[in-house]
């Protein structure tokens, strides 16, 4: 009798365990990805930008950051979204040769990853996904969790490039409500009006443009437009997440600094203040503040306890410098440029006089600089502008060149020559496809070799970079770019430190508290880390990862050992070279500055 007593007792025991959750079990974590675009790691201080302070120095301060180069926004938001640098998801910048010409209304054979319409266009080019790889948002959706991705068109798209219907992850941009946006399920829009909101987002108005150079661009950072996103993620999306009851994760990105920095009205034609005048400043404020506002509304849900929130910056910044003594391109006169100023397109016609080769825009329309016409949205040349020998795909302070004809390998060289003989070039890369070439590094060297979707760039070309003469020179750097921009507005994508040092801070319950991060770390390892975090696994159809930054996590690992190194091209015939500053950590490589001594900010030659 006493067995069978046991038994039963035993069995009843079993029984409630089978029935009740275990009294430790945590609720799963949320994370919320901010990204500041265009935001400064000097920028922030307890007085210039106070919530974003406090993550950093109440969680984990990743102070050797690093923004991918090219140093553009869709670039970095590949590996932001991926966690694979760009060697694998091919978005080498926010303008890329596709091959063919699109079809009207485009009509060029660049695309432009900033376009919503643009994006499903390269995805139905390349294999449904033009990244070719799965993203955190994707994976997560996959295993149950809520996703959003709200903010800036472009990168916002790029975070699940293959939600496009409505139906999968929420996906709300700067675009939505014009033509062209990627659609939104009803019961999100029907719920964004019932909060009391605008049916869409409020525009720039027309005092955001530069203009010409005689026109000053804002005097007013992006706040009515953040606040839309702000009101949305807070009055919308959180609310329903926690009613779900599902965890989520969310992509919040920041049009400003990044905006109000490129188009400003501070510094008309000069270099100081450049991008560290009042409007500038209260762009970063700006930022601040709605990370504030969305920290606010976890804490009022109930979810603050549960939620990692991590911070990142796309890339850094720099004011615009227009003047290269040299330059054939500056020696023209234009309707709306500064005399001895470069109009936009000056790689183009440089290199279209230094070859000999005619002159197209993007469309493949003809261009005299002789009668003040410069090219716009890139530019083609050869003797066909359907079939083009050479390609500029210009992304400011870095254009990329492709040669798609079959003389690649003989005009690589000639390229490079005519590059290393402007005084605007700072670091010159070129595929490894066509062999070494004095003056440059192969591109391999800086993670653009791999398993991309997308055309390879023959060359790439990093602009000159210098400090304007502050006691921090990452917060005074001046860069020569091929953009929009007039002289004095901010400008980046370009290989120099104060373009390359973005923000990265983090905090939440899986992060570390009051830890310095000494270790370098890039855009490419968030999602590495967050899928460890969260439990998901990402693709690797291509291999070049980021790494998992476990020296950040709770309970992690120390910090890993950190090796500095440099590397040094074969000098041209003209003494120029390209000079790479990196450093190696836990398998990984991080890349702090590269180019012609003396003409690349923050460069240890």
């Amino acid at each position: 009798m006493l067995a069978l007593k046991v038994f039963a007792v035993a069995g009843a025991i079993a029984a409630v365990l089978a029935v009740s959750p275990p009294a430790t079990a945590e609720p799963a974590h949320n994370v919320i990805i901010f990204v500041a675009d265009g935001l400064r790691a000097h920028s922030v201080t307890p007085r210039t930008a106070p919530a974003l302070a406090a993550v950093r120095d109440e969680g984990v301060d990743f102070r050797n950051s690093h923004s991918l180069y090219p140093t553009v926004t869709t670039a970095n938001a590949s590996a932001i979204a991926t966690g694979h640098l760009l060697a694998d998801t091919g978005d080498f910048a926010n303008l890329l040769y596709v091959g063919a010409p699109f079809a009207a209304p485009y009509g060029t054979p660049l695309g432009d990853a900033e376009d919503d319409a643009m994006l499903g266009l390269m995805n139905q080019r390349f294999g449904g996904n033009y990244l070719g790889e799965t993203s955190l948002l994707q994976a997560a959706r996959a295993k149950g969790y809520a996703t959003a991705a709200i903010g800036k068109t472009g990168p916002v798209g790029v975070q699940d490039v293959t939600a496009r219907d409505g139906k999968g992850t929420i996906v709300l941009d700067s675009t939505y409500g014009g033509e062209g946006a990627i659609a939104l399920a009803p019961e999100i829009a029907a719920a964004i009006e019932n909060a009391g909101l605008a049916p869409s987002p409020p525009r720039r108005g027309p005092e955001f443009s530069g203009g010409d150079f005689k026109t000053p661009g804002t005097l007013l950072a992006n706040v009515p437009q953040q606040d839309w996103f702000v009101g949305v993620a807070t009055k919308v999306l959180l609310p329903r997440f926690r009613a779900s009851g599902k965890p989520f994760v969310m992509v919040f990105w920041s049009l400003d600094p990044d905006g109000t920095q490129h188009g400003h009205g501070d510094s008309l034609n000069s270099l100081i203040p450049g991008i560290n005048g009042p409007t500038s400043l209260a762009a970063v404020r700006n930022a601040s503040n709605d990370l504030q506002a969305l920290r606010d509304a976890l804490k009022a849900q109930g979810l603050d306890a549960t939620t990692d929130i991590v911070v990142t910056a796309d890339h850094g910044f720099s004011t615009k410098s227009l003047e290269s003594p040299g330059s054939v391109a500056a020696t023209f006169s234009y309707p709306d440029v500064k005399p001895g100023f470069l109009p936009r397109g000056f790689l183009g016609i440089d290199l279209a006089k230094a070859l000999g080769l005619p002159l197209f825009n993007g469309k493949g329309a003809p261009v005299s600089p002789e009668q003040g016409i410069y090219p716009r949205g890139g530019a083609l040349l050869g003797r066909d502008p359907a079939h083009p020998s050479l390609v500029v795909a210009p992304n400011g302070g870095s254009d990329l060149i492709y040669l798609p004809g079959p003389d690649a390998k003989a005009l690589a060289p000639r390229v490079v020559e005519a590059l290393t003989r402007q005084g605007y070039t700072g670091a010159i890369f070129v595929n490894d496809a066509l062999g070494a070439i004095p003056g440059s590094l192969p591109m391999s060297r800086i993670g653009l070799i791999g398993s991309a979707r997308t055309p390879q760039p023959a060359i790439v070309v990093s602009f000159r970079s210098w400090s304007t003469g502050c006691a921090d020179p990452e917060m005074c750097g001046a860069e020569i770019a091929d953009s929009g921009q007039q002289q004095g507005q901010g400008i980046h994508g370009a290989f120099g430190r104060q373009d390359t040092h973005n923000f990265m801070a983090a905090i939440g319950p899986d992060f570390k508290r009051r830890f310095a991060d000494p270790a370098p770390v890039s855009n490419a390892d968030w999602a590495q880390t967050l899928a460890k975090v969260l439990g998901l696994e990402l693709s690797t159809r291509g291999h070049a990862l980021g790494r998992v930054m476990s020296e950040a996590l709770t309970g992690g690992r120390p910090p890993p050992a950190v090796r500095a190194i440099t590397i040094r091209s074969e000098p041209a015939a003209n003494g120029f070279i390209t000079v790479l500053n990196a450093q190696q950590a836990a398998g990984s490589t991080y890349f702090d500055a590269a180019g012609m001594p003396g003409r690349t900010l923050g460069l240890k030659p």
